[in-house]
C-alpha cells in the first residue's frame, strides 16, 4: 500500500497516556496514588475525550491543556486525591513528558528511511505536542506537528482532517492516518483517508460511520504494511 503522507494521532498512538500516573505512583510517598493509579489514568483519559466531544458539540472550545487539567481534577476528586495540589502539579508536569511506546522511534525511523513524510495531527495544543515529542526524542523524525487549535474544534470534525490536506497539498487517498482511537480512525476513514487502527487493547471495531482499512496490534508492522 503506497502512500504519500503518514499522519499519526499522538495520545494513545505514539504516547502512552497512562505513563504520567504510573510514573508518579512509583515515586516515594505516593501510596494513595499507587493504590489507584490505573483507574485514575483511565478516568483521566475518558474525561479528556468526553470533554472534547462535549465542547465540540456545544461550540465552547478550550484548548487541550485546559481540558487535560479539568479532566484530571475530576479524576482526582473521584479517587479522593483532590486535596493534594502538589500531586496535581506533578501529574500535569509528567503529562508534558509522556513516554512514547517502545516501538515508536524504530517505526518512525524505518518510515523516514523509506522516504515517507510523517507528521502528527492531534487534539493536543501546540505547546503540549512540542514538549511531548522533544521529551520522547522523536521530534527529528516528524515533518510537522498539526494541532486542531488551528481550526478551534476537536476531532473527529472534518475540518481537523482537512488540516493535513492544506499543509501537505495532497489528496485524501494519498494520506494514511494512524490512530489507536477507534472513533478517530472512523472519523478519518469517513473523511476519505486510508486508515490504520492500532488496536493495542484488542477491542471490537466501533459501530460508527467509517471503518479502518487496517488493524494492527501496535506500530511495529506499519512500515511493511505501507510498503
Amino acid at each position: 500500500m503506497a502512500c504519500k503522507v503518514v499522519i499519526f494521532d499522538a495520545y494513545g498512538t505514539l504516547f502512552d497516556v497512562g505513563s504520567a500516573a504510573r510514573a508518579a505512583a512509583e515515586e516515594p510517598g505516593r501510596d494513595g496514588l499507587a493504590a489507584c493509579w490505573m483507574a485514575l489514568a483511565e478516568d483521566w483519559r475518558l474525561k479528556q475525550l468526553q470533554y472534547t466531544w462535549h465542547r465540540a458539540i456545544v461550540g465552547q472550545h478550550a484548548d487541550f491543556w485546559q481540558v487535560t487539567q479539568e479532566s484530571l481534577d475530576w479524576a482526582l476528586e473521584r479517587h479522593g486525591l483532590h486535596e493534594d495540589p502538589e500531586l496535581r502539579e506533578r501529574l500535569l508536569t509528567l503529562y508534558l513528558e509522556l513516554e512514547a511506546y517502545p516501538e515508536v522511534r524504530t517505526t518512525l525511523t524505518e518510515l523516514r528511511e523509506r522516504g515517507q513524510t510523517c507528521a502528527i495531527l492531534s487534539n493536543g495544543a501546540p505547546e503540549m505536542l512540542s514538549s511531548a515529542t522533544a521529551s520522547a526524542g522523536i521530534g527529528d523524525l516528524l515533518d510537522d506537528l498539526l494541532s486542531v487549535e488551528a481550526v478551534g474544534i476537536y476531532k473527529p470534525a472534518a475540518k481537523t482532517y482537512q488540516l493535513v490536506l492544506d499543509r501537505f497539498g495532497c489528496e485524501r487517498g494519498e494520506v494514511t492516518f494512524v490512530s489507536s482511537n477507534g472513533w478517530d480512525a472512523a472519523g478519518a476513514s469517513l473523511f476519505g483517508f486510508n486508515t490504520v487502527w492500532v488496536n493495542r487493547r484488542n477491542e471490537p471495531v466501533d459501530r460508527l460511520p467509517g471503518r479502518p482499512a487496517h488493524i494492527l496490534d501496535d506500530l511495529g508492522a506499519l512500515p511493511d504494511l505501507l510498503g
